[in-house]
């Protein structure tokens, strides 16, 4: 039954509908055209493509059209909805919960369909092509199952409802919540493209270098999308949250990192098949993992099983999302083995001192790592399911394991791009090592000069000096001989890249490792000081409207302009929220939050004062890091697949 109140409703549900039928017969079409050869059945797959699509639009459409209209005959409306929400986060609500999350996903999936089958249209013919996107269709259908199942935005809700609470108020208090979910949706569902090129690759036996080519960029630029939005939420954390850190090892955080190491460890493993036809069984499994990562991930977020600030609430959808989980995992890891065979390298590694060496060191290294991350981050739920008691895993645990995970990263990123293919002679090391290893010398004296003390921060600071002047040599060389175009290309791009990851890591390091925080006790003109800098209370300011009161303590540092971290009370939920102020630096950030309870009338405020090295450079690596990807994503210079077999597939391709 739908609500006599809206026609949102009955419009989604419909678009659902047909999306689901498009999708189902899109993939039936691609299954039969390409096993029998069929170009006349072929030819509809492009059209279910497009009318999935718009289905999965127009459901969307709806949903936001239910939102902006406050059409409150909609259960999610009356969940997620209010009257005094500003627009913007009005429209960004349709993602602050779970059916509308997972409706932003499927019109991401249906829209990468459509743009795979277009840029793949005269290539139908091809079977890796039909079957990557009969692949396509399946997790398509499987999400459009769950809008309409267990995750359905369009249920009606209870009659007479004519307001809501809004989105969680930790969902409007930053412009973040408008970039962060939909480009980190972006990245996740990205990694369905390769997954798919990957299975059509074992289906048919195209097992050479020719796939990859398919699927390379695609991968690269959503690995990018995912780095870009894992960069936005630490941000956002940052911004919104009021503890002063970027990243807490939460669950859900977690969820987003496991398929970027898995996607990280591909992205670098993938040169090596294309360069000497190695570490095939590697690469598939890498690309199934991550792809599967991608659907635990989803699971850890939206079954309401882990206790986060970014999870949302207990749902029904769990033990879909875990038999899909399955039946991806057990079908890829079958056409794995019916492959063996064929998947054996052609070559060997020579040397463990050779590019090819550094890769699979790197490989393994990003693998543990990954083991590491999913360990902590489900063990509590095993625990809890075998023996009903809660346990936490955490930040201590974490740490203590990806610190020297992280140094030896660093060092792989170090001794990586000198490294020749084949093997190296000692010779060629000393002179190619020559440069980074006074960068390594550089970055650690500087750290000493500069007071850094402690073991892992100093070997951060040497290992980054030591991995960017590996980085910037390669640049410097390929600059040389190019030009402008020794920055593009994936080799290149990639040494960018890699030094916004060096950024990041120093940044990181130095951030965690002296951060100084105190808490102060302000009376209105008498300044305090801390850490060499002085605190006074200049006043309060209140505002009040129809969705939220705040109060802002008016805090001027060393003398200067006054900063308002604020707490604000979400009328609708009774929720109080505290918003922090930052004074930032490229040398350090001076960031305040406002503690309660605060009482204006006796002209004192108590504040929390972190002193955080470096914060900055953070979002500054990241920047370099999503510059870099986009470099990397220019074609360079090309290098045609190893096995000739698997060539056609390749011929018209511009990656």
């Amino acid at each position: 039954m739908f609500a006599a109140g809206g026609i949102a409703g009955p419009v989604g549900r419909a678009a659902l509908v047909i999306g689901l039928v498009a999708a189902v017969f899109g993939m039936f079409a691609a299954i039969s055209g390409t096993r029998n050869n069929d170009a006349k059945v072929m030819r509809l797959v492009p059209r279910f493509a497009v009318l999935a699509f718009v289905a999965a639009l127009g459901a969307f459409a709806a949903m936001e059209w239910a939102l902006i209209t406050r059409d409150f005959s909609l259960d999610y409306v009356q969940r997620v909805g209010s009257r005094s929400t500003p627009a913007l986060y009005n429209f960004t609500a349709i993602w602050s919960a779970l059916e509308g999350s997972i409706l932003l996903w499927l019109l991401t999936l249906a829209g990468l369909t459509m743009a795979i089958m277009f840029k793949y249209r005269s290539k139908l013919n091809d079977p890796m092509v039909g079957w990557a996107m009969a692949t396509m269709f399946f997790v398509s259908v499987f999400f459009f199952l769950l809008t309409l199942g267990p995750s359905n935005p369009f249920v009606v809700g209870a009659p007479g409802v004519t307001d809501g609470p809004g989105p969680n108020p930790l969902l409007q208090n930053h412009i973040l919540v408008v970039f962060h979910p939909p480009i980190l949706y972006l990245g996740y569902v990205g990694m369905t493209v390769p997954f798919a090129f990957a299975i059509g690759a074992l289906i048919t036996g195209r097992l050479g270098e020719g796939w990859l080519l398919e699927t390379r960029r695609w991968a690269l630029i959503s690995w990018g999308l995912l780095t870009f939005g894992i960069i936005l939420g630490s941000w956002w954390s940052y911004e919104v949250l009021g503890w002063s850190g970027v990243w807490a090892w939460d669950p859900v955080e977690n969820a987003s990192l496991l398929p970027w190491l898995t996607g990280t460890a591909y992205i670098h493993s993938v040169l090596v098949q294309e360069r000497r036809g190695m570490l095939r069984v590697w690469n598939l499994s890498l690309l199934v993992a991550t792809f599967s990562l991608t659907i635990l991930g989803t699971f850890l977020t939206r079954s309401g099983i882990l206790n986060s600030v970014h999870a949302f609430s207990e749902s029904d959808i769990g033990p879909f999302l875990l038999a899909f989980f399955a039946v991806i995992v057990i079908a890829s890891v079958a056409l794995i083995g019916w492959r063996g065979d064929q998947l054996r390298s052609p070559g060997t590694i020579d040397s463990p001192l050779s590019r090819e060496g550094a890769f699979l060191a790197n490989n393994v290294v990003f693998s543990v790592f990954a083991f590491v991350v999913l360990l902590g981050t489900v063990f509590p739920l095993i625990v809890e399911a075998l023996q009903d008691r809660q346990l936490v895993v955490g930040e201590p645990f974490f740490d203590a394991l990806s610190i020297p995970i992280g140094l030896t990263l660093l060092f792989l990123m170090a001794i990586a791009p000198v490294l020749p293919w084949r093997k190296a002679s000692g010779e060629l090391l000393s002179q190619r090592l020559f440069w980074p290893a006074w960068g390594g010398i550089a970055g650690l004296g500087l750290s000493i000069l500069l007071g850094a003390t402690g073991l892992n921060p100093l070997l951060t600071f040497g290992l980054g000096g030591f991995a960017t002047g590996a980085a910037l040599r390669q640049l410097v060389l390929a600059t040389r001989r190019q030009g402008w175009r020794g920055l593009v290309g994936r080799a290149n791009g990639g040494m960018v890249v890699h030094i916004g990851v060096i950024v990041l890591a120093v940044a990181l390091a130095a951030s965690n490792s002296f951060t100084r925080s105190q808490e102060l006790s302000l009376e209105k003109g008498i300044p305090a000081s801390f850490a060499g800098h002085t605190f006074e209370l200049v006043g309060f300011t209140e505002t009040d409207d129809d969705r939220k009161s705040s109060v802002s303590a008016l805090i001027s540092i060393d003398g200067g302009q006054a900063y308002a971290p604020a707490i604000s009370k979400y009328k609708a939920m009774g929720m109080n929220i505290g918003t922090p102020s930052v004074k930032t630096s490229p040398i350090k950030d001076i960031y305040l939050t406002l503690e309660p309870p605060v009482r204006i009338s006796s002209d004192a405020a108590k504040i929390k004062v972190f002193i955080k090295p470096m914060i900055m450079w953070l979002w500054i690596g990241g920047g370099l890091m999503a510059l870099g990807t986009v470099l990397s994503a220019f074609p360079g210079k090309r290098r045609r697949p190893t096995d000739p077999t698997s060539a056609p597939v390749a011929d018209e391709v511009t990656a």
